[in-house]
């Protein structure tokens, strides 16, 4: 920071100038007038003063961090595509100031220790000089064989002692390495100082018995002098010479430093006074010892402890009806390209993930030497319907009615009339494209009606909805008669063997026949009452509603007969009718209760999706708390929307519901592949030579899965050996980015059908240049693919003569060669048209003219009964053949 001056400091402070020079003067600062210049050290010399005047503490930072940052360039691509790119690397690292207490503690700790070794060194020396004179040298062997016995008792002493705390940090790292170090010198310096001691000591004794024998042989050499004096002969000559005295004084020596030197590698037996400080000795060797070792052990626990197996493992797998090679493979611990190898020994040809069935595995798994046990594809749907199954009161129950017919007669206008509201109006271009259900009360009792489509493309709905109702009501327009879709739900209701209900519906008009629909009704079987027959015919019309009191009545007539009964107080199995997805709200179902109560709250078990039932709605949009048999509502809460048509159940709980769900999800996934793996065998050789089919891709979202079954099954119809269309992806809900993505990737439309696409999904696929296309009536949409595909066909080439010329006489000319003088006897003769040159009605020749000419006139075209004149090359020509022009036209081929 640069410098400023006292004045600019007081000023940025907010203080007068003269205050602030006072107290810089307090703080020891030499500053006197206001413009001299105040540097950072002075400014944090007087912010310690203020703060010290002020009671507070000033303490010193203990902690810095410093950072740092570098920005470097790289150069990515070439060309055009070349970019630049900048790269920040930043660094930190953070320093902190180690507390003097802690190096006071650890020094405090050291001297401590060093005091306790002197202490034992003394008391060690002490020991060793009292020995020395107290004892002998068999003494001295004792003290060496009890010290040698209290060494030995150390490792136990050791491994009594408690664990070290473990080292968790490098300042306490430290410590223990300095206290360490501390240890190990005290201990060498004690050792040294014993072990001098003790060779002093020997040295010492054998000189004093070195004395003690010389003065011995002086004073018997003295005495036998004084003999030999008083008796007047020579004394015997001694056993040992002073030469041998001194010779054994040196051996004596030579032992007694051997004796020294082993005393000295071996510790003195403690005194019982400093049994406590050699303890704490021990114990601060056991503490180093094992910080030793816990820091040694890391490498020891890297090590693995596998061992190989003895014998050969057998081990038994659970086959299912279709698995894997690879998934065979991880069952039996082996690699999958050692099985396919086994399998083409065998003479099973297969990859790693081509399915194999039940029979295939089991012979693989035998040869591989393993057992096997079979598992049954329905082990788990046998397990759950067990389950679930329960006994309860049965009660009667309110009959569903399904409305079928074909398109425009009426059904959704006569379920309108009956419910008082106007469904058909909100449908796109009137014509019902979802299953509506809905419960009615009427003066006979409530029913449920399922309002069905009747467009051809919706017969598999129209099929479940057979499957899941009591009585059929088969909806006949008066004026049109029996149509196509009105055969196909009669024979979907004698499928299902539900009774029916014929409804001639618009007889209000003038046109109005119902004799006629009886007749063409009575071929296929569906014979009225007044004719002999079992079947209702109930004259109707929905706009006046002349005949509806009738109808329910009939309806009501025939619940009866069937004697409709459901138990109530057991858990809720029924069908889904319809699913959705909600962007705000997720997976909706519109489920029709068959028997038992449906809570909320409920775990529900439909098809491959499963969940706790969340929220109930029934066909007025009021919530519910449950739903009794025939009874249809909304239910929020599953993980995905199931198929239109799947069975729904009430579980005991989750783990059940999933594990159920994920074996149907992978019993489809098998059955998918084999079906695959088949096509592929059986069409190998087919298509070999054969010209690639044009595929139009696309992705189908729709509002509801029905209407989305019902596209994809039209989709699949449209197409021949030359084209066909691929659905790519299909799904519920609105269209997204990744929607756009896939398409973008495949080069596909997206066809959204009631569906739209958000504006951030629009503006991608404008960028990427994808086409959208929305629909809300099924007509156009399967149309529109339809001229799509008659697009994408070759165009039919059609062939037509034009002209026909008879050769009356040929000419040759130096200048055009061959020139043939014809009669154009059929219509006109072009020049730049091909030609095709007949003789006995055989094509010998096939090209285009040289030249045309009338008289000496280039022509282009010469018409009938006209003469011309035409140039031929590279063939001949006779008297009698014909020239016959053709024009070639390509015509557009339709589907």
């Amino acid at each position: 920071m640069a410098e400023v001056t006292v004045s600019e400091l007081a000023e940025s402070v907010g203080a007068p100038v003269e205050r602030l020079l006072k107290q810089m003067q307090e703080a020891g600062l030499k500053h006197k007038k206001a413009d001299e210049s105040v540097s950072d050290d002075e400014k944090q010399t007087l912010l310690r003063f203020l703060k010290t005047s002020h009671g507070e503490e000033v303490a010193e930072p203990r902690k810095i961090t410093l950072k740092r940052k570098t920005t470097t360039t790289l150069k990515t691509g070439s060309g055009a595509s070349r970019k630049t790119v900048n790269v920040e690397v930043r660094k930190k690292r953070t320093y902190v100031k180690r507390d003097p207490s802690d190096v006071e503690e650890v020094d405090t700790h050291v001297s401590d220790e060093a005091e306790l070794a002197a202490k034992v060194a003394a008391e060690a020396e002490a020991k060793a000089k009292a020995a020395a004179e107290a004892k002998a040298a068999e003494e001295a062997a004792k003290a060496a064989e009890q010290a040698a016995k209290a060494k030995v008792a150390v490792p136990a002493a050791e491994e009594a002692a408690p664990a070290a705390p473990k080292v968790a940090s490098t300042r306490v790292d430290d410590m223990e390495e300095r206290r360490i170090a501390a240890l190990e010198g005290r201990r060498k310096q004690e050792e040294d100082e014993r072990r001098k001691s003790e060779e002093a000591e020997e040295k010492r004794k054998a000189e004093e018995e070195l004395r003690q024998k010389r003065a011995d042989a002086e004073a018997k050499a003295k005495k036998e002098e004084e003999s030999k004096g008083k008796h007047g002969h020579a004394p015997k000559k001694p056993r040992h010479s002073e030469a041998d005295e001194g010779d054994e004084a040196g051996r004596h020596n030579k032992k007694a430093g051997h004796r020294a030197a082993k005393k000295a590698t071996a510790p003195a037996a403690p005194k019982k006074g400093a049994r406590i400080d050699l303890k704490r000795l021990d114990e601060l060797d056991d503490e180093l010892n094992k910080t030793r070792r816990a820091r040694g052990s890391l490498k020891l626990n890297n090590k693995h402890g596998f061992k190989k197996p003895t014998a050969k493992q057998v081990l038994e797998i659970e086959l299912p009806q279709l698995i894997t090679v690879g998934e065979l493979a991880a069952k039996m611990n082996i690699k999958a390209n050692e099985l396919i190898k086994r399998m083409m020994k065998m003479g099973v040809m297969a990859t790693l993930n081509d399915p194999l069935d039940q029979e295939t595995s089991q012979l693989i798994v035998e040869e591989l030497g393993h057992a096997y046990r079979l598992k049954s594809g329905n082990e788990l749907e046998e397990a759950l319907e067990l389950s679930i199954s329960h006994d309860g009161e049965m009660v009667s129950r309110a009959p569903v009615v399904t409305v079928m017919g074909h398109v425009d007669h009426g059904k959704t206008s006569l379920l309108d009339y009956i419910r008082k509201a106007k469904v058909a109006a909100g449908e796109a271009g009137g014509i019902t494209q979802h299953i509506g259900a809905y419960r009615v009360s009427t003066a006979k009792g409530e029913i449920t009606f399922l309002d069905t489509p009747g467009h051809a493309a919706f017969t598999a709905m129209r099929a479940r909805g057979a499957q899941a109702t009591d009585v059929v009501i088969l909806v006949v327009a008066a004026d049109d008669g029996v149509m196509p879709q009105t055969i196909e739900a009669v024979q979907h209701s004698k499928a299902a063997g539900v009774p029916i209900v014929v409804a001639i519906n618009k007889c209000d008009k003038e046109s109005a026949d119902p004799d006629r629909v009886k007749n063409e009704l009575v071929q296929h079987e569906v014979i009225p009452e007044d004719w002999g027959g079992d079947t209702q015919f109930i004259e109707v019309s929905a706009h006046t509603g002349d005949g509806v009191e009738a109808l329910l009545e009939a309806i009501s007539l025939q619940a009866e007969m069937l004697e409709l009964l459901a138990p109530i107080d057991v858990p809720a199995k029924g069908v889904v009718v319809e699913s959705r997805v909600d962007k705000g709200r997720g997976a909706i179902a519109t489920v029709l209760v068959q028997q038992g109560t449906l809570k909320r709250g409920d775990m529900l078990l439909a098809g491959q999706s499963y969940g706790r039932v969340r929220a109930m709605t029934n066909e007025q949009g009021q919530q519910v708390t449950e739903a009794g048999p025939s009874t249809p509502v909304e239910i929020l809460g599953l993980n995905n929307a199931p198929g239109a048509g799947d069975d729904f159940a009430v579980v005991p709980d989750e783990r059940k519901a999933r594990e159920v769900a994920e074996h149907r999800a992978e019993k489809e996934r098998s059955e998918k592949l084999m079906r695959q793996q088949a096509a592929k065998l059986e069409n190998m050789f087919a298509n070999m030579g054969a010209e690639e089919k044009k595929v139009l891709s696309v992705v189908a979202k729709a509002d509801v899965r029905g209407s989305l079954e019902a596209i994809l099954s039209s989709l699949a119809d449209i197409g021949n050996e030359e084209v066909e269309v691929n659905v790519v992806s299909s799904g519920v809900g609105g269209i997204t980015e990744s929607d756009v993505n896939l398409a973008m990737a495949t080069g596909a439309i997206v066809i959204g059908f009631n569906v739209r696409a958000d504006a951030t999904t629009r503006r991608l696929a404008e960028g990427e240049g994808v086409e959208i296309r929305y629909y809300s009536i099924i007509y156009q949409l399967l149309d529109e693919v339809r001229s799509a595909l008659a697009g994408m066909l070759s165009p039919e080439r059609i062939e037509e003569i034009v002209g026909i010329a008879d050769v009356r006489e040929v000419f040759r000319s130096p200048k055009f060669g061959q020139v043939a003088g014809c009669m154009v006897t059929e219509g006109t003769v072009f020049r730049n048209k091909p030609i095709r040159v007949l003789r006995d009605n055989v094509v010998i020749f096939e090209g285009e003219l040289e030249s045309l000419r009338r008289f000496k006139d280039d022509v282009k075209e010469v018409r009938n009964g006209t003469e011309c004149g035409i140039g031929v090359k590279n063939y001949d020509v006779k008297v009698g053949d014909q020239i016959e022009v053709f024009d070639v036209k390509e015509v557009a081929r339709e589907l």
